[in-house]
């Protein structure tokens, strides 16, 4: 007489349900039955069997994906679990590697019922390990070609299953998980046997789930599906979801597709936020170029001003702290036009290194509570930067990771040579070639990832009103990317920050530095073109001390026309990137047409899209950044005069060879 158990059988078909109760009960087992996998999760919710029969093929969660839920619960590590199937032969099924402990083919009763109770008195002997050696009752089954070409289409399509991106999940009637794809389980980093009769709507929280019920109730019909511009939140990622109901002899279903859009989201995001940034930089751009014009006014006036002023007078030195606040000015504007990345970049071979360091011994030379660590790669790279530029992006974060620390902290410095290979960014893709990157680390508050989206934006600042302008990051970015770079950043509240940077190498060695030059005077006739009246005014002047004659042009036209007039005897032209009538581009080549080795200056608040770095490749002679003064405008006349300037023909053959 054996021992009673508990015993659940489960299996779609009542007669056979019938029939193993029967017989089991009869034997003084206690038996339990359930018609399908999810109905026998229910079971088990209360019931803890020592045995569990199960079918192959049934419905709403198939005997496989029972048999791994059963054993991936710790409560019936120790039961026996026997599989009962018509197709066992056909599929040869090796109840091993579905975690059971025996496989019964299903034949005639007579034939089923010796071999049940053949497998529980092996069992009550104690020996179970003899069960998995082969199929019980396989000789019993007639080989059906119908199932055999059955089997091949449910493989067919589990293949197709397996291998689709999107998630596919099979629902019940009322919304409880069944079935469940790879892909839906790597989107949610979790496993079929977990998912398995949960009802859909646990899956979300909050506003989704809300959503999701409201999704479920008008689907009983026709297909649903969550609009592409609100996805839901699925542990973590977005998720598009589209439910839709099948109609079954065994009564509704439902599937619902699960697209991964978190990518394509950060994507759009990252497209929209490089959009705004364009667009605000072209307005700090027109912005900059228009107050660089206010500050030339005035820095010319001073300039004049001063060369007829003692030294020592009082007026000499209120005269130098207008002019010390228009350079303040200045470098308010670089900032902006660091960011819109039209500023004129006078580029050359540095040492990144040396400049690091030199900036870095410099501004924390007096702030003692700051550790800097330097770890400076030996062999790094030059790189083609604008030193000014440069320093002004060091400065900008040194600035940046102090504030983070006032309490102090350690500043951490690095250099390295890199490939596009390593740098790994979402955002972007970097250009093949070799870098040099740059880290800047510090130990201080750290941002959230709010912060972090907008750190780059002009004028955002987490400061308080009158303590930060929000160009300082702003003008960082415009620098690096106008130098062909890449900018990252990490950070986490209470954890600090890294800058990362990456400069394109140069294949050229850093030049030794040379004295410049003291400015003189020179002689000859300049063309100023320009419409800002009060800046021909002081340009004028400032070219009159310096011992030019000066001729003047307020547009296009008038500028040709004097030119026209003079052009034996004009010298240089200084000509405004931007004129009314026509561009400054324009003017150029009309100018280069009448006399091809004649001198042009571009001077300008601002570089218009490119085109003053255009002209500079195609025999311009030089541009110089409003506002200037009178010292700048001599060492960059003299500078131009002194260099014989090839013609455009001569620069067109050049070009094309």
């Amino acid at each position: 007489m054996c021992t009673m158990k508990n015993i659940l059988v489960v299996d779609n078909h009542p007669m056979l349900l019938k029939f193993m109760a029967n017989l089991l009960a009869r034997q003084g087992h206690r038996v339990v039955t359930a018609h399908d996998g999810l109905s026998a999760l229910e079971v088990l919710e209360d019931f803890r069997p020592d045995i569990v029969f199960l079918d192959l093929v049934m419905p709403n969660i198939n005997g496989k994906q029972l048999c791994r839920v059963i054993r991936s619960m710790p409560a019936l590590s120790n039961a026996f679990v026997i599989i009962l199937s018509a197709v066992a032969a056909e599929e040869n099924i090796d109840c091993r590697s579905l975690g059971a402990d025996a496989c019964i083919a299903k034949g005639p009763f007579d034939k089923l019922a010796a071999n049940v109770q053949e497998v529980l008195r092996l069992i009550e002997n104690g020996r179970a390990a003899a069960l998995t050696d082969r199929i019980w009752g396989r000789e019993d089954v007639v080989r059906r070609e119908i199932t055999h070409e059955l089997l091949d289409w449910k493989h067919h399509f589990e293949i197709i299953l397996r291998n689709m991106s999107e998630g596919i999940l099979e629902l019940t009637g009322d919304a409880r998980i069944v079935n469940a794809n790879p892909a839906v389980l790597k989107i949610m980093d979790t496993t079929e046997e977990f998912l398995l009769g949960k009802p859909l709507e646990d899956l979300f929280t909050g506003k989704d789930r809300s959503r999701i019920t409201a999704l479920l109730e008008r689907c009983s019909q026709e297909a649903v599906q969550t609009p592409e511009n609100s996805p839901l939140t699925l542990e973590g990622r977005l998720v598009s979801l589209e439910i839709i109901p099948v109609a079954s002899p065994t009564g509704g279903a439902l599937v619902v597709i699960l697209t991964d859009v978190t990518e394509r989201k950060r994507m759009e995001r990252q497209l929209d936020q490089a959009r705004k940034m364009e667009a605000v930089g072209t307005l700090a751009g027109g912005l900059a170029h228009d107050f660089n014009n206010l500050l030339m006014g005035v820095q010319g006036n001073v300039s004049l001003m001063l060369m007829g002023t003692d030294c020592g007078t009082t007026h000499y030195e209120k005269l130098k702290s207008i002019e010390k606040l228009v350079q303040s000015g200045a470098k308010l504007t670089s900032q902006l036009l660091g960011y819109a990345r039209n500023a004129h970049h006078d580029r050359h071979p540095l040492d990144l290194n040396s400049v690091v360091a030199e900036m870095a011994a410099t501004f924390f030379r007096n702030k003692k509570e700051i550790q800097v660590e330097s770890r400076l790669a030996s062999d790094l790279r030059p790189v083609d930067a604008d030193q000014g530029q440069l320093e002004q992006v060091l400065m900008n974060l040194y600035v940046n990771a102090w504030q983070a620390m006032p309490r102090g902290g350690r500043l951490t410095l690095q250099t390295s040579n890199v490939t596009e290979r390593q740098i790994c960014s979402r955002v972007y893709k970097a250009r093949p070639g070799a870098y040099v990157m740059l880290t800047v680390t510090d130990t201080g508050v750290g941002m959230d990832a709010q912060i972090q989206e907008r750190i780059f934006e002009p004028f955002f600042t987490t400061k308080d009103l009158g303590r930060g302008t929000g160009l300082g990051l702003a003008s960082v970015y415009g620098i690096v990317k106008g130098h062909h770079g890449y900018i990252d950043v990490q950070s986490a509240v209470g954890q600090g920050t890294t800058f990362t940077l990456y400069f394109p190498a140069s294949g050229r060695q850093v030049a030794t530095s040379q004295p410049e030059p003291e400015a003189v005077k020179g002689s000859g006739t300049v063309l100023l073109v320009d419409d800002e009246e009060v800046i021909v005014e002081v340009a004028s002047g400032m070219l009159k001390l310096l011992n030019y004659e000066v001729l003047s042009a307020r547009s296009g036209s008038e500028a040709l026309s004097v030119f026209e007039a003079h052009q034996d005897r004009i010298d240089l032209v200084i000509l405004d990137m931007i004129i009314p009538d026509m561009d400054g581009a324009q003017i150029f080549h009309r100018i280069k047409q009448l006399a091809p080795s004649v001198k042009v200056l571009l001077a300008s608040g601002y570089s218009l899209k490119g085109k003053a770095a255009t002209l500079l490749e195609n025999g311009c002679s030089g541009f110089i950044q409003k506002p200037f003064n009178l010292q700048a405008l001599s060492r960059k006349i003299e500078a131009i005069m002194s260099t014989p300037t090839p013609a455009v023909a001569d620069l067109a053959l050049r070009n094309a060879s």
